[in-house]
This record gives structure tokens, sequence and C-alpha cells, in this order.
């Protein structure tokens, strides 16, 4: 379906003003740019706009008993969770702290002995070993009882969160996350990395320390937000594009030794490179072993050793990819044979030998199959384990909250959630999961919409405009990389590529004879329609073709059908 159109007038006053073409006017406008001031501060996102982290509730609070733990030199424990913002967030934390003489360590709970969150066995671990003050990071919203637990032993916590809290928020000594009902923060869509990140940019502007400290730890929040699905606007807009230029141009020794071993040919890496090479691999650690491979490579000064540890974790994500592999087939097996899951508005599926490290990739790739929320679920005991994904305009938090009465505890945000219940309780689970869903969507079958910035001929497209379109970027969820529609295009020589003929190698040209290259990926049997001799519509961004030195524009197709034309 189209984006809304914006106003003619107001494109072309744009055009005139900043020297863009009509296109790039008319696109800016569509992402609520309509005056020089607001172009400037697009296409050159400052760090002088990130907002005042003293904004966030409770930063006061968090800053000061942060200080008073560093001058009574108390011994710091950095908590954080084992996914890729968890990881990367323990890693910019223990550095930091670290670098300014804090006596600290970290500590990351077991995804398989101790499971999601603050653990009762972390808690015990500061109480063992004399720490004064956690800090945890991308968890402990709702980890009321565990925090409790923690003031028991006279050990404070400073939370840092992004995901939905609950009714009642954790006794800690400070909780700082903007999804609190009563924080006033400018901005909702920071990632865990990114609230820790505010956390230090308060404490530096407390304690007179440089902002290019702080600042020095954005390629760790970039990828924070390339790999949590969170919104790429306003603040994690800034912090995303100067992280990415940081990866770019001067990689710290851990993301140099991950593109290394993962045979990165490309000239600059970009945000879908952090999100298909990056952030599989230091998940890895956390799914098949254990995550603190991952900060420890992260947090790496020596090249040589980021190498070694880069060597480890591939050895472990060729063990994932081969892993969820056979279970998405295993679990396609099960929905296809029953056909009451087929026709369901949501999927839940289970088995007891399916790997807890790799549930949530494989939610999904069945969303890929079938497109609708979706939890996959394991676990061999009394207790099982799921993790679950969305798809665009389904909150799956606020339905699992609504199924609240079948988990021993869950969490997450609209896009994914984790969750532990009762083997005995899935069945009835499901049947109200599929409920709610049936009430969304109103018995329809979801369908992925693709959002269509506009139509246009082929002849519209020019170097000169991509490059100043690549410049909206990075781009991400809110931020999508714009689509356009081509109408009556005609084949002139597409061919399948790839294992499988999976792919498509296209060439077409428009009625005025206009011809073009592009791909499609993963659309191979679509290969019959375009040779059939019929006109047709095609859905496409755009992308760059350097070969040789020789640069050219493609299309990425996304979408295509015979013409009405």
């Amino acid at each position: 379906m189209f984006r809304e159109q914006p106003n003619e007038e107001g494109s072309a006053s744009l055009s005139q003003q900043i020297g863009t073409s009509a296109l790039v006017s008319k696109l800016l406008m569509m992402r609520g740019v309509s005056t020089f001031d607001d172009a400037r501060s697009f296409f050159r996102p400052s760090l002088d706009e990130l907002h005042d982290p003293f904004l966030m509730k409770d930063m006061d609070r968090a800053v000061n008993r942060l200080t008073d733990a560093i001058a009574g030199s108390e011994k710091i424990l950095v908590y954080g969770d084992y996914d890729v913002d968890g990881t990367t967030s323990v890693a910019m934390m223990w550095t930091f702290l670290k670098a300014i003489g804090v006596e600290t360590e970290f500590y990351q709970p077991d995804r398989y002995k101790e499971g999601y969150g603050v653990s009762l066995e972390g808690i015990e671990y500061a109480r063992e070993n004399g720490f004064q003050l956690i800090i945890t990071l991308d968890c402990g919203i709702k980890a009321n009882h565990a925090i409790a637990l923690a003031k028991s032993a006279s050990i404070d916590v400073i939370v840092c969160d992004h995901h939905s809290p609950g009714e009642e928020l954790p006794d800690a000594i400070a909780v700082l996350d903007p999804c609190r009902h009563d924080c006033d923060y400018p901005y909702k869509g920071l990632s865990g990395c990114g609230v820790g990140f505010k956390l230090l940019q308060a404490f530096a502007l407390q304690n007179g320390i440089s902002s290019n400290v702080t600042y020095s730890f954005l390629d760790l929040v970039c990828v924070s937000i390339a790999a949590d699905i969170v919104p790429i606007t306003g603040e994690n807009r800034i912090m995303a594009a100067h992280g990415l230029a940081m990866i770019c141009d001067d990689p710290r020794p851990g993301i140099k030794a991950l593109l290394k071993i993962a045979a990165f040919k490309g000239e600059k890496p970009d945000i879908s490179d952090v999100v298909f090479i990056l952030s599989p691999r230091i998940n890895a650690a956390g799914r098949m072993a254990h995550a603190s491979q991952a900060v420890l490579l992260l947090a790496s000064t020596d090249d040589e050793k980021a190498d070694l540890l880069a060597a480890e974790i591939e050895a472990l994500n060729h063990n994932r990819r081969n892993e969820d592999q056979g279970i998405t087939r295993s679990a396609l097996e099960s929905i296809s044979n029953n056909p009451d899951w087929i026709k369901a508005p949501g999927t839940v599926v289970f088995s007891p030998e399916w790997h807890k490290g790799v549930i949530g990739i494989v939610a999904s790739r069945l969303i890929e199959t079938y497109y609708r929320p979706t939890i996959v679920l394991c676990g061999e005991g009394e207790l099982i384990t799921g993790s679950g994904r969305s798809i665009k305009g389904f909150d799956l938090y606020q339905a699992l909250l609504a199924c609240s009465e079948f988990f021993v505890k869950f969490g997450g945000h609209p896009m994914a959630a984790g969750m532990t219940m009762r083997r005995e309780e899935l069945d009835k689970f499901r049947e109200k999961f599929n409920n709610i869903l049936a009430e969304h969507f109103q018995d329809s079958v979801a369908r992925p919409n693709i959002n269509i910035d506009c139509e246009l001929e082929l002849s519209q497209l020019n170097l000169k405009d991509y490059a100043q379109i690549k410049q909206f970027g990075p781009f991400g969820p809110e931020n999508m990389s714009p689509v356009f529609i081509a109408k009556g295009l005609m084949d002139k020589g597409s061919r399948p590529v790839g294992a499988d003929s999976k792919h498509l190698k296209i060439r077409v040209k428009d009625p005025n004879n206009y011809q073009f290259d592009g791909i499609a990926f993963n659309m191979g049997e679509y290969s019959g329609m375009l040779s059939s001799g019929k006109a047709m519509d095609i859905v496409f961004s755009l992308s760059e073709n350097n070969w040789q030195g020789n640069k050219t524009l493609q299309l990425v197709v996304k979408d295509l059908n015979y013409s009405e034309i």
C-alpha cells in the first residue's frame, strides 16, 4: 500500500531550499523533514542533539549511587543478559568502569541453568563475593523477587532496562527505563545498551569526564540497536549513525576480528551487515556456550587475542546454524501435520528435543513461511521455555500479558518476548493466544504489508539521487529504505541464480524502453511469471553495484505481479 503522499507545494518548496530533486524532497517530506533546518539535522545527525540523560527518571539517584560506590572503593558487579543487547551493554559498562579504576566484574546468567533475567544464582554470587552494588543491563525491570533478595543482603541495585515494566517496579536504588509510566524521557525506543549508555553519559557529565570517552562506545550501542529491532529514529538514529561510522573507519579489535572471520568483502559495513554478520556471531556464544566469550571479544584491546576469540565464536555460530536449520524443518513439519495449526492466526509449537539456544531464531524463520506471531517452546521437564517473535502491527507483549496466568515468568517488548510455563498449560495457552489473535485480525489471515513510497519510471533513477537517499540511513525499523513501484515492465532476460535456483537475476525494460538490472532474493519461483511475456508491476528498493570500479544502480525486488495496464 502507498504511504500518505506529501503536499506537492511543500515538497517543491523544500526542493528549492535544499537543492535536491523533486523525488528526494518528496521522500524527505514523507519522513517528517519539511524545512532547511529539519534537513540539516536529518542529513547530519549530531551528537549535540542527544537528550540530556538526567531527563530520565531516577538518573540522578543512579549517578549519585555509582559515584558514592566508586568513592568508597565498593565492589561493583555488572550484570547483563546473554543476547546481543545484553552482551554489548556488559562489554561497554565493564570496560568503562575498569578504565576509571573501579574494582568490577561482570556476570551473565547461563541460558540453560539460570534462564533470562536477574537470577537468584546471580544474586547469590554477588553476596558470596562481597559485591555492594549491581548494575543490571537489558534486564531487571521485572526482577522484583531477585532484587528484593539483593536488598536483604545489603546489595544495592541500579536497573538499566528498556523492556515493559510490570504493575510494580522492583525495589532498586534506581530504575532506569524510558518505558516506565512515570518517566518523561523524550525518547522511548532506546535499546538496553542505549539505556546503559545514558547512565555513562550522565556519570561523565557529573564527574567531569570527557564526552569523547562515552562516545567511544557508540559502536557497541549501534550493534545493540541493529540487533534488538528497536526504531532507528531520533536518538537511536544519531547513535547508530556515529557508531556505524566507527565500525567502518576504526573498528575495535573484536568487531574487526568478526568481520575478518566472516570474510566480509564489502567496502564498508552497513546496518544490514551488523544484523546479518556481527549479530548472529555475538549471539552464538550465549546460545551455544556462554555469553562471556562474546563480552571478552568485544572488550578486547588486542588484535591477536580477538582473532582467537572470534575463531571460537565462529565455530559456535556454525553449530548454531546447523541447529536452527534442523529445528526449523522439524517445526514446519509439525505445523504441516496439524491442519488446525495451519489455519490458526498464530503459531505455537513445542518439542522437548529442540535446542533452547536457537528457538528465537526458529520463531523468526517460521514467520518467513507463516506470516503471523509465533511462539516456539522447548524443555524436557515440568517447566518449558519459549521465545516469541511478532509481526508489524501486533504487540506481542500485550498479548502475552493477557495470557499471564499461564506463565511462571515472562517479559519482552512488542516485537519479541520470552516466557517460562508449565508444560501442562501449553494447550490452554495456545487456545487463548490464538483467540486473542483471531480477535485482533478479525478472522483474516495476516499478510506482510509493503509500504510503497511512490510510483516512478525507471528513467527517474540515477546515482546522484541514490547518493542522497543513502544518507537517509542508517535504515531500520521506522526508518526503512525507500520502496518504489514501477509498472508495465517487460522481462529482458531474467534467470534463476544461487543454490537450488533460489534467487532471480533480472533485467527489465519499461514502456519507454529504459532497461534496468536487479536481484530478487528468495523469489526463484517467480521465474515463470517474468518469462511469461506479460507486463509486470515490480515493487523494489535500490542498491549499488560496484564492479571493477564501475558503479551502477540495481533494483532489489520486494514483490511483483502481473500489470493491469
